[in-house]
């Protein structure tokens, strides 16, 4: 992947280790959410979210934005994704393999599977164009990644899967 990620620190890499954090990186990516706002979309306990959203505050994912008052007047803190989960290098686990999948399976559900664009294919190539075919499809991603946000686009999520084909 891109050459400037950094590795990511134990505390780090275990904060990302959980669908229901990967969903509310990806849920406060381009809107800032209240912990009230962000149980009502993944359909949780406002407790429950609480403490995914301290753990990814504290590990530097989400930074708290200036407060705002809610229906009742009541305080609130909204929650903006920092993108730091872009630019770390994961070593993938289980763990973080499995999390990654909760949170598309989630998502998927949520939107339904007719409107997931899917395809399927499986490539039968030496080494080195194997390591290449990775390295274009990676390049590929990581220049609509740093491309600047436009607000009013329309959001697409990727979820890709490279795995051995039996």
């Amino acid at each position: 992947m891109g050459a400037e990620r950094r590795n990511a620190t134990e505390a780090e890499a275990n904060a990302l280790a959980s669908g229901i954090r990967l969903r509310i990186i990806r849920l406060t990516f381009k809107e800032a959410l209240t912990n009230k706002e962000l149980a009502g979309r993944l359909g949780k306990d406002p407790a429950t979210v609480l403490h995914h959203v301290r753990k990814l505050v504290d590990t530097g994912f989400l930074a708290p934005q200036p407060a705002r008052r809610g229906n009742r007047g009541a305080k609130e803190i909204p929650y903006l994704s920092t993108r730091l989960s872009w630019n770390l290098q994961l070593d993938e686990s289980e763990e973080l393999g499995r999390a990654s999948l909760e949170a598309y399976l989630a998502e998927v559900g949520e939107v339904g599977t007719a409107k997931v664009e899917q395809t399927r294919l499986v490539v039968q190539l030496p080494e080195a164009e194997q390591s290449e075919f990775k390295r274009r499809l990676y390049e590929l991603i990581e220049e609509y990644a740093d491309r600047p946000i436009d607000p009013g686009a329309e959001r697409t999520a990727i979820y890709l899967a490279l795995y051995p084909s039996a």
